[in-house]
């Protein structure tokens, strides 16, 4: 899916700034997408990832911004969505002179987006833009919270597992129920992690074949292909891969009663939602339960953090999805539709005194 123009996604308002950055002497090309600033400065990570095609980056980028929108609202953060994407160069390429012309351009917005880590980038990497600009979160502080986020968005989705199995499927613990997981990168593993600490039983796939081998010996888990964990025989699906993987063709396929995951963007479109709906399977939205880690490095780079209270305030995403929960039997409609409308009412910009 592509988009039908370069401010923005189809049918919906554009993008306030759309960067387009490039560098020969380093390989850079890169998107920074800033979707909205009405909360305050766009705040998302930054992924690097080798995409077939310029428009598919593009389409990323727009989609994971906006994304970012909706989750920093609901979670009510002072900051608005932002996201970048870098093109992985082909071949060989300098990591820290690619990130060095990255944070040249993250510079450029003057402070409008921060960036942090996300999918294909660490710490290290965001140590190094540090050097560059400061308008970047997400790295270990001597005396200081801060660092890597993937375990405080894993520990998000997992009270949000916890909180939708209560209100789905009547149970008020998670010993014995069966969650297949797609993905076993940083944010799955902790997930995985928790569940089996709290007797889940645990169906894994990934496209390295060495994590999953480590989750069953570690974990207990039992292994599948990574085209068929959708399909899983499991209560729960927890998408931790890439985004789109819910739709028109995996949906029908769809055995568990209740989705909640860290990917991104995971609905293809919205009309996917409510093709969810229609099966009987309820759908948590992910940028309801996987916050955990934006909360994590706005609370760094604001200097507020510190782990106890970050993890208290990660907890309470099971909150918002009981609210919601409760806002869908009010208003007659899917997760998906009434979490977009919940978060859109709050992208509003502070009244002027």
């Amino acid at each position: 899916m592509t988009p039908t123009s370069i401010f923005g996604l189809p049918d919906q308002a554009p993008h306030e700034r759309v960067l387009l950055a490039t560098d020969p002497a380093t390989g850079l090309k890169a998107i920074l997408a800033v979707h909205s600033t009405a909360r305050g400065p766009a705040f998302g990570g930054c992924r690097l990832w080798q995409y077939d095609a310029e428009t598919a980056a593009l389409n990323d980028a727009l989609r994971l911004s906006q994304g970012m929108s909706l989750k920093n609202a609901l979670a009510d953060l002072p900051f608005g969505g932002g996201k970048a994407v870098i093109l992985k160069p082909q071949g060989e390429f300098d990591r820290s002179a690619l990130f060095a012309a990255f944070g040249r351009a993250v510079q450029s917005l003057d402070g409008a987006y921060i960036t942090a880590e996300d999918v294909g980038t660490t710490t290290a990497d965001m140590r190094g833009l540090q050097a560059v600009t400061p308008f970047v979160s997400g790295i270990p502080r001597d005396g200081a919270f801060g660092g890597d986020p993937s375990p405080k968005t894993a520990w998000g989705v997992f009270v949000s597992i916890r909180a939708g199995v209560l209100r789905v499927l009547g149970r008020d613990s998670l010993d014995g129920v069966s969650v297949a997981i797609q993905g076993l990168g940083a944010v799955g593993w902790h997930l995985a992690e928790f569940l089996h600490r709290a007797g889940a039983k645990l169906v894994v796939a990934d496209v390295d074949a060495a994590k999953v081998e480590r989750a069953v010996a570690q974990l207990g888990a039992t292994p599948m292909h990574v085209a068929e964990i959708l399909a899983a025989e499991a209560d729960v699906l927890a998408p931790c891969a890439l985004g789109a993987s819910l739709n028109a063709q995996s949906i029908p396929a769809i055995r568990a009663r209740l989705i909640a995951g860290a990917a991104n963007n995971q609905l293809a479109t919205p009309a996917d939602g409510d093709a969810l709906q229609a099966r009987g399977i309820c759908y948590l939205p992910d940028y309801l339960v996987n916050a955990g880690g934006i909360i994590s490095v706005a609370r760094e780079y604001r200097g507020e953090g510190e782990e106890q209270a970050v993890m208290a305030e990660v907890s309470r995403i099971a909150e918002r999805v009981e609210e919601l929960l409760d806002r869908v039997q009010s208003a007659d409609s899917t997760p998906a539709r009434v979490a977009d409308d919940w978060a859109r009412a709050k992208l509003v910009r502070p009244a002027q005194a």
